[in-house]
């Protein structure tokens, strides 16, 4: 079975689904294809097994309350991200499914329902 590509409103209809693995890994093809409906804000990694979209924001605030926000997000969903906050005011999110080493669907979800909490600054 081939993963659906899914528009940005399509995914944030939907939840995280509970992924002890089993579930089918996004080609990087397919992630590619999925990264396009989202926008320029997501990066893939080298090895196509990774997201992850950063922010440069006003003040350590502003970066620990987009985190705060993210991080409820991804508890109502069950879809974690790694969150990093550096140099006081850059936050970069990663997401991937550690159970099937790559990227699930899940993923992309949770990056659609991230990119409408994002405050208005221009990633970097």
């Amino acid at each position: 079975m081939t993963n659906k590509i899914h528009t940005p409103s399509e995914l944030t209809a939907k939840r995280c689904q509970a992924c002890e693995g089993g579930v089918e890994m996004f080609t990087r093809e397919q992630a590619v294809e999925q990264l396009k409906q989202l926008g320029d804000t997501w990066a893939l990694s080298e090895n196509g097994t990774l997201i992850s979209r950063k922010w440069k924001l006003k003040n350590f605030v502003q970066a620990l309350e987009l985190a705060n926000s993210i991080g409820r997000l991804a508890e109502e969903d069950q879809h974690h991200p790694d969150l990093h906050i550096t140099g006081y005011r850059m936050l970069k999110v990663e997401l991937t499914t550690h159970a099937i080493g790559g990227l699930s669907e899940n993923d992309f979800i949770l990056a659609a329902k991230i990119d409408q909490l994002s405050p208005p600054t221009v990633p970097s």
